[in-house]
């Protein structure tokens, strides 16, 4: 495992302060002996190559959100497939200075995050899936459930024009895409994932209930919005996928390598699992995978 001492490391957004990724990272470090300073740093819109530029040589990574994921996918020098397919990268690692540059890889690990949510609820295959919204974290969720075996993908909006970057992105990646209106209710599938933000007013409805549904949106006190109309067992918290995405950040900040293990994974995910229970039981925690 690569050392990691007094190494420096931050989630970047605008906004940042609501942000879990201390919570989660500092289980990670306490867990592993890591010396690690894990911060937030709130960097406006545009400025996220000035911040990076301006980084010394103890910074180590930083977790990307909302909005700079597609600014951090520019800088990267290397990029891993997902975070090609998805043009947006959440996680970056920093490489040694060299010449007054430091080389930067990046990766996309929402939409293992996503992955794993599935996998942990019992759903690692499927054939036909639903997506709710048509932003950023649908596009990653449709990477997800592609990389899942599924074919078909029908999606539910308000405005049918904003899927056209879904309708290219499922172009590239094989799978057979269906747009409806939010108010026409969704036909049987197995896995399905809600994108909506807090304040959408209205939900859609399913023909029967989905075999999993994963709602992204881990801001409500009372649990998923879906909970009035699905039952309990149909639905996965939109914290799993927050959880997911962190165990390979963690796995990233480590040892490089998205798909080496933590020594004692399970041990060091149950204690990010505890950590991310009490922080979004805390004051002000809230958001959805855009706001990791």
């Amino acid at each position: 495992m690569t050392a990691a001492g007094g190494r420096r490391l931050a989630v970047v957004g605008w906004p940042v302060e609501h942000s879990l990724s201390p919570a989660l990272h500092g289980a990670v470090a306490r867990e592993l002996g890591l010396d690690w300073d894990y911060g937030r740093s709130a960097v406006e819109p545009g400025a996220l190559p000035a911040f990076v530029g301006a980084l010394g040589p103890e910074w180590l990574g930083l977790s990307v959100t909302a909005p700079h994921k597609d600014a951090a996918a520019d800088l990267a020098d290397e990029l891993d497939p997902l975070a090609r397919a998805t043009g947006t990268v959440n996680t970056l690692l920093l490489g040694a200075p060299t010449s007054g540059r430091r080389a930067l890889r990046g990766w996309s690990t929402d939409v293992g995050g996503i992955v794993r949510a599935f996998a942990d609820a019992g759903l690692d295959r499927a054939r036909a899936a639903a997506i709710v919204g048509a932003g950023a974290t649908a596009q990653t969720a449709l990477v997800a459930l592609a990389s899942m075996g599924v074919e078909r993908v029908t999606v539910a909006l308000r405005t049918p024009a904003k899927a056209q970057r879904l309708r290219e992105l499922s172009a590239s990646l094989g799978v057979a895409l269906e747009v409806q209106a939010l108010e026409a209710p969704l036909p049987v599938v197995d896995a399905a994932v809600s994108t909506l933000p807090a304040a959408a007013a209205a939900v859609p409805t399913f023909a029967a209930p989905p075999t999993r549904l994963l709602d992204a949106d881990y801001a409500r006190p009372d649990g998923s919005r879906y909970l009035a109309s699905l039952p309990r067992r149909h639905v996965i918290d939109g914290r799993e996928m927050l959880l997911g995405q962190a165990v390979l950040q963690a796995r990233i900040f480590t040892q490089g390598d998205v798909d080496a293990p933590l020594p004692d994974e399970p041990r060091v995910v149950a204690a990010m699992r505890r950590a991310l229970g009490a922080s979004a039981s805390g004051p002000g925690a809230s958001g959805t995978l855009e706001e990791s």
